[in-house]
């Protein structure tokens, strides 16, 4: 049933491509029915599916001659980021409501990287999840360079050349291995049962991991994911920080760590301290976590924080995977469905709630808008989401770190201190945002509102319908922005 989630997604393409040319309306409909069936398929297989054990979707030969085939399954993992994907799925779509511009055209690459992502949770041939992987990295160039804003060609091009120079490393890592365990198979199953020279694996572990590493944030190759948030339109944004980083994470666990384990292994010296790559690599997750959180606490754009924010959390998930014990990597596995969830929440307020109706994501300018008032439901989603973003009690971001911090702390107590420390960053750039976007009540550091004046504003008037600026309040610094219901 699992598979339909793939299959029904590239129907919805072909559908939207014999749209007439300009059917917005038409496109949005079948787009929307296409993601909905698709995650009902997914809710219904997380509900059937056995999450405990290996469950084969389909199996059939693909190219014999060089042992590869078209496999399907899906475990607990699998079915987790399968359900994820259908969420955001939607969600997404929904968010890109108001799209008018080539609408069947973007809906269409839509749906195409949403069947990759599919098609990549579910692939245990190593050369069919790559063909996926690689589905679900093409379209995201035209729908940034296409239908993003600041700056989108570059933003396209930065996460298109990251990703494509991640991929030559992951697919040289993966020729090597399947000539090394005798060119018979790509099964993902038979491979991660070969045992693999460790002089090998040393050096096709690090090649691997770091190539997925790459689209799920490693620092320091991360600096591809707050400019491409920032370029996407609302939905894709949604799309990328949802699941598409979570792709880079997955072929972490699933590929490198499962294919190579042996890679991890300590090298028998000590080089800057460093015993093995899995020390390495845990330290570059831990400063991504810091980095990012402390980058993401002196942004000026409200999309920025959420960018940097999502390159933070993402090291909390390679964290967890390297703990190697089981608290770990669950809380790395649940890291990703709650920051997928959460992410997403976070850039649909302040892409279509937020930044379609002030145009402009100054957190300066949004500062003196005493946004709590004009867009009460933003300012609420937004703050429900903050706590789930801060990891309080009660939400899901509060027991994936926590594993995720239990974990390390089996593993190697110090890194998890210093993990630690971002959480509490976390909280102070999450605490600024918040106050800057929403709870404020005086003027923006740098904008002049009084009298109904707007020196400084930087404002998009090409639909000053949406909003109107009035003068301040006799007693007051703030001046009122009037917003127009979308």
């Amino acid at each position: 049933m699992l598979a339909w989630t793939l299959y029904i997604s590239l129907l919805g393409v072909a559908v939207l491509m014999l749209l007439p040319r300009g059917a917005a309306r038409p496109a949005r409909m079948v787009a929307l029915l296409t993601a909905v069936v698709g995650f009902v398929i997914a809710l219904a297989g997380c509900l059937t599916l056995d999450p405990g054990k290996l469950n084969t979707i389909t199996r059939v030969p693909w190219i014999p001659s060089l042992g590869i085939e078209y496999h399907l399954a899906a475990d607990g993992v699998s079915l987790t980021l399968v359900l994820l994907t259908g969420i955001a799925a939607v969600a997404g779509i929904l968010f890109s409501w108001n799209i008018e511009h080539r609408a069947k055209e973007f809906f269409a690459f839509y749906l195409a990287l949403i069947a990759g992502v599919y098609g990549v949770f579910l692939s245990f041939d190593l050369f069919l999840l790559f063909v996926f992987y690689e589905l679900a990295i093409i379209p995201k160039y035209f729908i940034i360079a296409i239908w993003g804003s600041t700056r989108k060609e570059y933003g396209a091009m930065k996460l298109a050349l990251y990703s494509f120079v991640g991929s030559a490393m992951v697919l040289i890592g993966l020729i090597a291995a399947y000539v090394v365990a005798g060119a018979k198979t790509m099964s993902l199953v038979e491979l991660a049962h070969f045992a693999f020279p460790q002089s090998f694996a040393m050096w096709a572990f690090p090649l691997v991991f770091v190539g997925f590493g790459i689209l799920a944030g490693l620092w320091p190759f991360h600096t591809w994911a707050p400019t491409g948030h920032v370029a996407a339109p609302t939905g894709a944004s949604m799309l990328l920080a949802g699941v598409v980083m979570k792709l880079g994470a997955y072929g972490c666990l699933r590929v490198a760590m499962t294919v190579l384990p042996h890679g991890m292994d300590p090298w028998g010296f000590k080089l800057l301290g460093f015993g093995s790559w899995r020390d390495v690599l845990s330290l570059l997750a831990v400063v991504g976590i810091v980095y990012g959180a402390m980058v993401a606490l002196v942004q000026k754009d409200f999309k920025f924080v959420i960018g940097y924010s999502s390159v933070s959390h993402m090291g909390f998930v390679l964290l967890g995977l390297l703990t190697l014990n089981e608290v770990g990597l669950s809380g790395a596995v649940l890291q990703m469905f709650s920051h997928g969830v959460i992410a997403g929440l976070l850039f649909g307020v302040v892409g279509r709630m937020v930044y379609d109706r002030t145009h402009t994501r100054d957190l300066g300018i949004l500062e003196g808008m005493n946004l709590n008032k004009a867009i009460p439901f933003a300012a609420v989603t937004f703050t429900i989401g903050s706590m789930a973003s801060m990891g309080l009690p009660g939400f899901s971001g509060f027991v994936a770190e926590l594993q995720v911090l239990i974990g390390a702390w089996q593993a190697f107590p110090m890194l998890a201190v210093v993990a630690g420390l971002g959480i509490v960053v976390g909280a102070a750039y999450t605490l600024r945002v918040l106050q800057k976007a929403f709870r404020s009540r005086c003027r923006g550091v740098g904008t002049d509102f009084n009298a109904g004046t707007d020196r400084g504003a930087d404002f998009d008037r090409s639909r000053p319908g949406d909003w109107t600026l009035s003068a301040a309040p006799a007693g007051s610094d703030c001046a009122e922005l009037r917003l127009a219901a979308v």
